[in-house]
């Protein structure tokens, strides 16, 4: 009886936040690893804590950013000889200065991070996995993405409306190849992503602990719902009803209350 194929598992923004944590809860379901993301130091890093006789770790840094990264990482994977089974799309930051006042060049950036670089990998790594009858894509979105967007987000959330909407598509295209994929909607959760924008103090003062999540239990979620295959995984009760709300409320009052969600950030 031969034994069970091994999974390669590609974690893009494997560096910090939910990267990490997607990495490790990889790693211990006995999936090879990938992982990608600018800092080199901090890849090797965790590679050499996942890394084990049953587990093999392929360090790829590539900068996602830039027009140049996803070619940079596809060609790592080729030379490599890597065709991922598992997808997992998680690389993001979101800017909190005034679109108008940001710099084209950063804003370019950030919609290569957000959409490019998850879109051109899934066009890249999905015929793979159909050819193989197997393969999972999961897209880290956000509940910003099931919500109006607001002054002073008015990048982040609408990319990540689209590529829930890309993400469900893509799911309905890839029904019947034994190919999953999900967008991942989480709300406000315990990593560095806000440490990283700058509105740590902020977000910490003006919400409470209860609409607060682990990193764990929204990676949990995450891998459950590709591996059910349902198209928009949002781990928390509470979550879901703010994304219920959002879509029964007229679209004129729900923009009334998100501008008074930034508001009180700005306080």
């Amino acid at each position: 009886m031969s034994a069970a194929p091994r999974r390669l598992a590609l974690v893009t923004g494997a560096s910090a936040g939910l990267g990490v944590d997607f990495a490790r809860a990889c790693a211990a379901r006995g999936h090879d690893l990938v992982l990608t993301a600018r800092r080199r130091e901090r890849l090797t890093a965790l590679a050499a804590e996942l890394a084990s006789p049953e587990i093999t770790v392929q360090v790829l840094p590539a900068d996602l950013s830039a027009p140049e990264g996803v070619a940079t990482l596809l060609h790592g994977l080729e030379a490599h000889g890597l065709s991922p089974d598992l997808l997992i799309n998680n690389a993001g930051y979101s800017r909190t200065d005034a679109f108008l006042v940001s710099p084209w060049a950063e804003l370019a950036g950030e919609l290569e991070v957000l959409v490019h670089a998850p879109l051109r990998l899934a066009h890249a790594l999905a015929p793979a996995m159909v050819r193989r009858g197997h393969g999972r894509i999961l897209n880290v979105a956000s509940l910003a993405g099931l919500l109006p967007a607001t002054a002073g987000d008015t990048l982040y959330g609408p990319a990540k409306g689209f590529l829930i909407q890309q993400s469900r598509g893509l799911h309905l295209e890839l029904r019947g190849t034994g190919v999953h994929v999900s967008a991942l909607c989480p709300g406000y959760t315990l990593t560095e992503f806000h440490d990283a924008n700058g509105t740590r103090a902020a977000v910490s003062t003006a919400y409470p602990r209860a609409m607060w999540m682990s990193a764990e239990t929204v990676v949990a979620a995450g891998l459950a719902g590709v591996e059910a295959n349902r198209p928009v995984v949002i781990p928390g009760r509470l979550n879901r009803l703010m994304a219920l709300v959002a879509r029964l409320t007229p679209s004129r009052l729900a923009l009334r209350m998100v501008a008074g969600h930034a508001r009180r950030l700005e306080t």
